[in-house]
């Protein structure tokens, strides 16, 4: 579908853009087949996007979002990965989650072992991620705040030990 150019590796970040296209002209495909038989399930509008940005080491990082994951018997879920920033700061980990159209009583956060689950399920909007932090964090020092749409969660850097599992409440 889309033409292929030639790239003169110029940039690290080709071959990340091939993929993200490739996987998206296979979406638009498998869509456009099933819109041909009649056998489209997907309710609401379908979301795809990517965002990069690069790390202080030079590491370029593509994230992914949208609701084009696939369910058990292979349809397109309804639930949609929000948008998601982690900022690796000295002291802590800022996450920054783009969540529109939901009340923050709506928003279930779950804290564990290096990772944070955030789960909205309303029947007007469905939202799932889970994030990978980039460190160890205290999950009694998290704080959660929701605005205009917008999750930000602060969580204190400590040593490497172990933590259980930690449910956060919104402000």
């Amino acid at each position: 579908m889309f033409p292929k150019k030639r790239r003169f590796g110029f940039f690290d970040w080709d071959d990340d853009f091939d993929r993200i296209f490739e996987g998206m002209e296979e979406i638009m495909k498998d869509l456009m087949e099933k819109a041909e038989k009649g056998k489209i399930k997907q309710q609401g509008p379908i979301v795809y996007g990517f965002s990069m940005r690069v790390t202080p080491e030079g590491k370029i990082i593509v994230d992914e979002f949208g609701n084009t994951a696939k369910d058990k018997e292979g349809e397109l879920s309804n639930e949609r990965e929000p948008v998601t920033d982690v900022i690796n700061e000295k002291e802590e980990i800022v996450i920054i989650s783009e969540l529109p159209g939901v009340s923050k009583e709506d928003i279930q956060l779950k804290l564990s072992d290096r990772m944070l689950n955030i789960k909205v399920d309303t029947p007007e909007r469905k939202y799932f991620k889970n994030v990978r932090l980039p460190a160890q964090v205290d999950p009694k020092s998290a704080k959660a705040h929701y605005k205009n749409g917008v999750l930000e969660v602060r969580l204190k850097k400590i040593g490497e030990q172990e933590m259980g599992g930690f449910e956060l409440k919104i402000e």
